[in-house]
């Protein structure tokens, strides 16, 4: 009987220990954490939870076992990784188990990839979209709510799976019929040891490609290109004006002809034409979905929450919730969508340069600081633009409604994690429009500026 330690027993980590022993395979559990939640989940495997095992426990665990298992939230630079390779327990990550298990059915099914730095999940939801308005059951899995192994039981007939750099770092088979590779900007390194490592992870997206499969790639980024062309695949790309997927005179076109005018999707910022596109090539060049397939997915598309979400347009004011935005590449999405905004920025940051941010001087009419980099947001905007620093998310919002006047908006892209002051990104999103949705209670009247 196979045993496998799973490491970390978060959403993916609990998905991979009960398809495991569902197969009839044995687990041992670890986490960085003491969790009552995590005892009980191990009692229903007939296991227990090793607790920050020191260097010496982890041997002893490893010795017991014939692969390991990290969850993505595990850093590469944890001693899980070190002493697994000193003692040549192979490693592998959720979506490479899960492609393997797949691989055993008589008929394995489709799958498109999609990894990036920035707009993955929204250009997962829009492929799946497609495929499924081509009949095609699909499910959105991987860096999503569902891990791909918690999907391989239910009756989806293709898979989109977004691939996160910290699900591709270790895969050695995992391969997929069309995949694409969003963009590149530097993120994440408090996981990775450098942005070398970053970029080897998402590469390992094409490593496995044959020549029937497609790699999507972005036009504005040849280095991606570049690694394209060292794998097996037919590269095929996208860009705004340029490319075999581009937007021509508001037209979204392919290569054997239009799909549809940007003006007929739900929501046609900047970024979501380029994730349109970059979500049609995968669509049509898996075979899976055609032109009005992939047209009329998007003429209904309804966005993730927390992603430039409208939350309100009160006397003239606009308000979004861009708390997904966990970066400052992300963050400049946004930035560069709108004018006269005023940003409410800041966090935990990831190790990356936050005066990025402060790349649209001619955008910003002020910055509210907030979380522990609230100095760090404050240095990148000093200069550019009025800046004031809240302690509270009920203060944050308060501020920017002062600074707001009439055609503005207000924007939460705060470029950072949420890990300072909340849970998730999720949480920070909601508590921004708990208190929008207050403040706007509070003002029958349009407010006179």
């Amino acid at each position: 009987m196979t045993t496998t330690l799973v490491y970390g027993l978060a959403i993916a980590g609990r998905a991979v220990a009960s398809e495991l022993v569902a197969r009839g395979e044995h687990v041992v559990l670890a986490d960085d954490v003491s969790n009552e939640n995590n005892s009980e989940f191990a009692k229903t495997l007939n296991s227990k939870v090793s607790v920050k095992p020191s260097e010496k426990d982890l041997e002893l665990i490893l010795q017991q076992v014939d692969r390991v298992v990290p969850a993505p939230g595990i850093a590469e630079s944890h001693m899980l990784f070190q002493t697994s390779m000193r003692m040549n327990k192979p490693v592998m990550s959720e979506i490479e188990l899960a492609y393997r298990f797949e691989q055993m059915n008589s008929k394995p099914r489709p799958m498109l990839g999609i990894t990036g730095t920035d707009g993955k999940t929204t250009t997962t939801l829009m492929a799946a979209a497609m495929l499924n308005a081509a009949n095609c059951k699909t499910a959105a899995v991987g860096n999503t709510e569902t891990p791909l192994i918690a999907a391989l039981g239910s009756d989806a007939q293709a898979f989109a799976v977004e691939c996160s750099s910290f699900r591709l770092t270790f895969t050695q088979t995992f391969r997929t019929q069309a995949s694409v590779w969003l963009n590149l900007a530097p993120d994440h390194l408090d996981w990775h040891s450098s942005i070398d490592s970053y970029r080897a992870a998402k590469a390992k997206i094409w490593q496995s490609l044959v020549d029937t499969d497609v790699a999507v790639v972005p036009e504005s980024d040849p280095s991606i290109a570049k690694i394209a062309r060292s794998s097996r695949g037919k590269i095929v790309s996208f860009g705004t004006s340029s490319g075999d997927y581009h937007a021509t005179n508001g037209v979204l076109t392919s290569p054997s002809g239009e799909i549809l005018n940007v003006r007929e999707m739900a929501r046609s910022l900047p970024h979501d034409v380029t994730n349109a596109l970059a979500a049609a090539a995968l669509a049509i060049e898996s075979g899976l979905a055609t032109r009005s397939h992939v047209a009329e997915a998007l003429k209904s598309f309804v966005h993730a929450p927390h992603r430039i979400e409208l939350v309100a347009d009160f006397a003239d004011v606009r308000w979004y919730n861009d708390s997904k935005a966990t970066s400052p590449h992300a963050s400049s999405v946004a930035l560069n969508s709108f004018k006269s905004i005023v940003l409410i920025a800041g966090g935990k940051n990831k190790d990356l340069d936050l005066s990025v941010m402060a790349s649209f001087p001619s955008h910003m009419k002020a910055v509210v600081a907030i979380g522990k980099s609230a100095k760090e947001i404050a240095s990148a905007f000093s200069g550019v633009c009025e800046v004031r620093t809240a302690s509270s998310m009920h203060e944050a919002v308060e501020f920017a409604d002062q600074l707001a006047g009439s055609g503005d908006v207000v924007l939460l892209s705060p470029g950072c994690t949420s890990y300072d002051w909340y849970k998730n990104y999720g949480e920070r999103g909601e508590d921004f429009k708990k208190e929008v949705s207050a403040l706007i209670n509070q003002k029958p009247k349009a407010k006179q500026k």
